[in-house]
């Protein structure tokens, strides 16, 4: 079980490999929501199957790769990104963005523990005949949750184990669905397809992207574990690689399952068409390994989660902080199950207002971590204002003053379920471009301004 928190690794621990990252990022995209994602691109988008394949490759290739950069600090200052970013923003200006990222969390393992548990009662269906009520669906809902919560607990070793093996597993079965569906699949009916869209691709594309978006300032809680003498080059190649090896069949199986059953991208249940379209002998062992994907990435989440509930000044146990973020997702995933009406269009709303929460952060982290920062372990640690983090006041206000200006313009340029900006009917809102607004105004602001200067030397950024 891993007991270090916030606390940079010393370079006598970090013997981990960028390759390690492939499976780790395979791993976190190994949900059925691809599939979902994928049929709603055919049925409410129009796209052809070409079209959906350009968007299951781009997608991964520009959020991951924004990842994949950040992911560069980790190895640089040896710390999880939430700690790092107190040298961008200051001790106390971290407060703010930590803030907002940790209750967007919230969502995000809300979506997967609700995915999960959907999973779950379709394999029950399948195997038993037992039919959902509302009692089976809370103890689902609480066992997944739970099970997500005790992995987390155990910290970076057994995740990079469970990475690994859920790879594997996920990777075969999904290797079987796909055989499956080219034998029973008219193929001459999905090329056949006439093409929509152009902006309907680009806003595929962002809403595809957002999900990858917010694994960003998780990024370097992967990768603290590396030597100093890892090749950034090869992190990144890493990251993208092992999230599009997962994006393209999935969503690609989800847009060929959707030619012939379109209620795949109408149901409340998202994964419920699954034993419909697939054998069982195929649905149950492949719905079994979801399920345990699902509970991996949602351990993911939390376990960056925790960090950043200790940078807000939670005082407890990485393992404990997490604690709060598995109750809260446990009462949203319960409305989400038993209230709302629509499962997707409440998830991709959520994902277009996730991408840019997380986006302005990213802007400013990253324009920084290009500057070449230099990350001093005593000062990341340290919160009072003797601290070379502390600013002025415990703040970097050009960071925070960026980080506000893109957060807001993006949120003009934002349409969704809830919420509408008064630009999102522009050309960026309407194909769901509001967090390249956020990263470019947030990034593009912060480089224009000086960079308070702090009591060390910024080395070059390597790759």
């Amino acid at each position: 079980m891993e007991t270090r928190g916030l606390d940079p690794v010393p370079d006598s621990e970090r013997t981990g490999r960028a390759r390690g990252l492939f499976p780790t990022w395979a791993a976190a995209n190994m949900t059925v929501l691809l599939l979902t994602i994928g049929a709603g691109l055919v049925v409410f988008d129009g796209l052809s199957f070409w079209q959906v394949l350009v968007i299951a490759v781009a997608a991964p290739a520009v959020s991951f790769g924004m990842v994949g950069l950040i992911s560069v600090a980790g190895r640089s200052g040896g710390a999880p990104g939430m700690a790092l970013s107190r040298a961008v923003f200051g001790q106390r200006g971290n407060l703010a963005p930590g803030a907002l990222i940790w209750v967007a969390r919230w969502g995000w393992e809300t979506a997967n523990a609700v995915t999960g548990t959907y999973a779950l009662l379709a394999v029950l269906d399948l195997l038993f005949g037992v039919r959902s009520t509302t009692t089976l669906v809370m103890v689902t809902l609480l066992a997944f949750v739970a099970g997500s919560f005790l992995l987390s607990g155990l910290g970076a070793r057994a995740l990079r184990v469970c990475c690994v093996w859920s790879a594997y597993l996920f990777g075969g079965f999904s290797v079987l669905v796909l055989v499956h569906l080219a034998g029973a699949t008219a193929w001459r009916t999905v090329l056949d397809r006439p093409a929509g869209p152009a902006s309907a691709m680009i806003a595929g594309i962002g809403t595809l992207a957002a999900g990858g978006i917010s694994w960003a300032p998780s990024g370097p809680d992967f990768t603290r574990y590396l030597p100093r003498s890892a090749s950034g080059c090869a992190m990144v190649a890493a990251t993208v690689g092992g999230a599009g090896i997962v994006f393209l069949p999935m969503v690609l199986m989800g847009a060929v399952m959707a030619v012939g059953t379109p209620e795949l991208a109408l149901t409340r249940d998202p994964v419920s068409f699954i034993g419909v379209l697939l054998p069982d002998w195929i649905s149950v062992p492949y719905l079994a390994v979801a399920v345990l994907g699902m509970v991996l990435i949602n351990a993911m989440s939390m376990y960056s989660a925790g960090f950043t509930a200790q940078t807000l000044g939670f005082t407890v146990p990485r393992a404990w902080a997490v604690g709060v973020n598995a109750a809260i997702s446990l009462f949203l995933g319960s409305l989400l199950m038993l209230v709302a009406s629509s499962f997707l269009d409440s998830f991709v709303s959520f994902l277009n207002l996730l991408a840019v929460t997380f986006s302005a952060w990213i802007g400013v982290f990253g324009v920084d971590l290009l500057r070449g920062r230099a990350y001093d372990p005593v000062a990341l640690m340290n919160t009072t204002p003797t601290s070379a983090y502390w600013y002025t006041g415990g703040f970097a206000w050009t960071a925070v003053a960026a980080w506000a200006a893109g957060l807001s313009v993006g949120l003009l340029f934002t349409g969704v379920e809830w919420f509408t900006g008064p630009l999102a009917a522009t050309w960026a809102g309407r194909n769901g471009l509001g967090w390249a607004v956020t990263i470019a105004v947030s990034g593009g602001l912060y480089a224009m301004l000086p960079r308070p200067g702090v009591r060390q030397r910024a080395a070059p950024l390597h790759f």
